[in-house]
C-alpha cells in the first residue's frame, strides 16, 4: 500500500528521506520503500511520525482526511 501522504508531508516540511530516515532509525533506502509502497511500515514507525507531524495515524494510512489533531 503506497501512502503518499507521507512523502507530502515530508515535503511540506522541507525534509530529506535522509532526514525521516535517521528519526526513525533506519536507512534512506528503507524509508523510500515506504514512501513507494514497496515496504510495511511498523505501527511503532507510524506512531512516530504521526508525532513528528503533529498528525494522527488515520491521517497518514488515509482514513481521515483531519490532517491536524484538536
Amino acid at each position: 500500500m503506497k501512502f503518499k501522504r507521507l512523502k507530502d508531508l515530508r515535503e511540506d516540511n522541507d525534509k530529506y528521506q535522509k532526514d525521516i530516515a535517521d528519526l526513525l532509525g533506519i536507512s534512506q533506502q528503507y524509508y523510500s520503500e515506504y514512501e513507494k509502497g514497496n515496504r510495511t511500515i511498523p505501527i511503532q514507525h507510524l506512531m512516530t511520525l504521526a508525532k513528528y507531524y503533529h498528525t494522527s495515524v488515520d491521517y497518514l494510512v488515509g482514513l481521515t482526511d483531519k490532517k491536524h489533531i484538536s
